[in-house]
This record gives structure tokens, C-alpha cells and sequence, in this order.
């Protein structure tokens, strides 16, 4: 509050400052639900909302002043959701704007309340990652809910890719197969002690940073317990000792996913990546 109160005042140049840049973050809490049907065309909206209950608007927007940045979004739809051919923002004779997806096996365009929770939610994360002029921060909650996993990998690039355009990118994740797809320096997870708690570095972790280095997927090591103190039921269950150098301990290499998982229950808990 204070910030914000000396924001206001141009002779608090700092103040003024750091608010400018808070309120240009942005925290994604997306709701499918929120974002279909149709919408009151008043004025430009050049960004996605929290909620995403702006998006016909954000794409009408897009459509027609960066036509480019639209056209990609299309092009990048029908590699991900199959049949999509076009995206359509539309304009209703009573003045409401509202989206149609075009199938290429029908004539007619879908509105958006026919198509898939998925198809939906991936043209709005499109969207949102194309916006020409990004946030310096990008807070995302589970974005592989509603998505096939098989296209983890593509969307974690996707975010890298807006990361790269001079901002930052944070996401929470359930997914091993988003996982996966992360560097050995994006991940971070969570550690509760005590009441307060702990950020950890994945690549502070000598085990799996060597792991990582021999070839080896977050996700996997995620699974077979390997972030310490991030799932408290298996925290303590994972082998006491690994030999990083391969000539003492236990390697986890010679034991198969299947016999891992049939002694220890997968994790549950969710991970934090950071695209620098």
C-alpha cells in the first residue's frame, strides 16, 4: 500500500518506479469457463486478463493490429490441436464479440463453446505467450491441466522462448512431463521445516545435477525421489546413498522405474520452475 500511495508522486522517482514495474507483472489464474461466450466490445484490450475473460477481445486486438503475431498463433494451433484450421474472432449483429474455431473437416466454424477445454486453453496461453509486448514477470499455475502431455515439451520451450524477451517466467507444476522438459538451472522446489519454507536449486543438488550432466529427465528424477524434502511422505525414502563416481553405493540406474515405483508412491507436490 505504501508503494503504491508513493507511487503516485513523480518526485518519488524509486517509488514511482517500482510501482510501475509490480504492476506489470502478471499472475495467471485462467479459467476456461470464464473465457468462452460472448464478450462487450468496448475499446481495445491488449492483454490477457488474470482470469482470461478477456480473450476474445485479446484476439480481436491481435487480428487486427499485429497480424503477424496472430498468424503465428495459428500456425502453432494447427501443429497442436488436430484439425484446427483457422480461429476466427467474430462480430454478432447485436454487438458482441465471441470466437469461432474453424474444423477443417466442417463448413461451419465452432463456436467456442463446443470445442474442447484443451483447444481452448491452448490458444489462450498462445495468446498470452505472443503478446508483443510481454510482462517482465509471468506467473503460471499447472499449465499442463487440460493439455496432452505429449505436448509438455513444446509449451515449456514456448515459455523459455518468452522468457527470452527480456523477462521472467515462473510456473508451479504437477507435471513429470513438463518436468521433463526443464534445464538443470529452471528448477527449483519447495522444502517445509518448521513452519517456514525453503527454496532449493536443483542444480545445488550434486546427485542430480550429475544425473542431469549423464543424460537423465527432471522429471524422472522428480518421480524416484531425488528432490529432497519436497514430498514428505517419500522425503526419507529415497536411497541413503548414490555413488555420483559409480563405484560405491546404490545405483539407481540398476533399479527399474517399475521396481522403484511398486516400493515408493510417486510425488505429489508441486515444483517451480524460473526461465532467466
Amino acid at each position: 500500500m505504501a508503494i503504491k500511495g508513493l507511487g503516485q508522486f513523480q518526485r518519488f522517482k524509486a517509488a514511482n518506479a517500482f510501482r510501475q514495474l509490480i504492476e506489470s507483472w502478471h499472475v495467471s489464474d485462467f479459467h476456461i469457463d470464464a473465457a468462452r461466450g460472448r464478450k462487450e466490445v468496448t475499446g481495445y484490450v491488449e492483454h490477457l486478463s488474470v482470469s482470461g475473460d478477456n480473450l476474445p477481445r485479446v484476439a480481436q486486438y491481435l487480428y487486427e493490429n499485429h497480424p503477424d503475431a496472430f498468424q503465428r498463433i495459428l500456425e502453432r494451433m494447427q501443429a497442436r490441436v488436430p484439425g484446427i484450421s483457422a480461429v476466427v474472432p467474430e462480430l454478432t449483429p447485436d454487438g458482441y464479440l465471441l470466437l469461432r474455431f474453424q474444423d477443417g473437416s466442417f463448413k461451419t466454424p465452432f463456436l467456442d463453446r463446443y470445442v474442447s477445454d484443451g483447444t481452448i486453453k491452448m490458444f489462450a496461453y498462445l495468446v498470452l505467450l505472443h503478446d508483443p509486448n510481454p510482462h517482465p514477470l509471468l506467473c503460471i499455475e499447472e499449465p499442463e491441466n487440460q493439455l496432452y502431455p505429449q505436448l509438455m515439451a513444446e509449451l515449456a520451450e514456448e515459455f523459455r522462448e518468452y522468457a527470452q524477451r527480456d523477462g521472467q517466467v515462473m510456473i508451479s507444476t504437477h507435471s513429470p512431463d513438463f518436468l521433463n522438459a526443464a534445464e538443470l538451472d529452471e528448477v527449483f522446489w519447495l522444502v517445509k521445516r518448521e513452519g517456514y519454507t525453503e527454496v532449493r536449486r536443483a542444480k545445488d543438488d550434486p546427485q542430480v545435477a550429475a544425473y542431469m550432466a549423464d543424460g537423465d529427465k527432471m522429471g524422472h528424477l522428480w518421480r524416484q525421489g531425488f528432490f529432497t524434502g519436497a514430498d514428505p511422505e517419500i522425503s526419507d525414502a529415497r536411497p541413503a546413498r548414490v555413488s555420483i563416481a559409480g563405484t560405491d553405493g546404490l545405483d539407481r540406474r540398476a533399479l527399474s522405474e517399475d521396481r522403484w515405483l511398486a516400493r515408493h508412491r510417486p510425488s505429489s507436490g508441486p515444483r517451480k520452475h524460473s526461465f532467466p
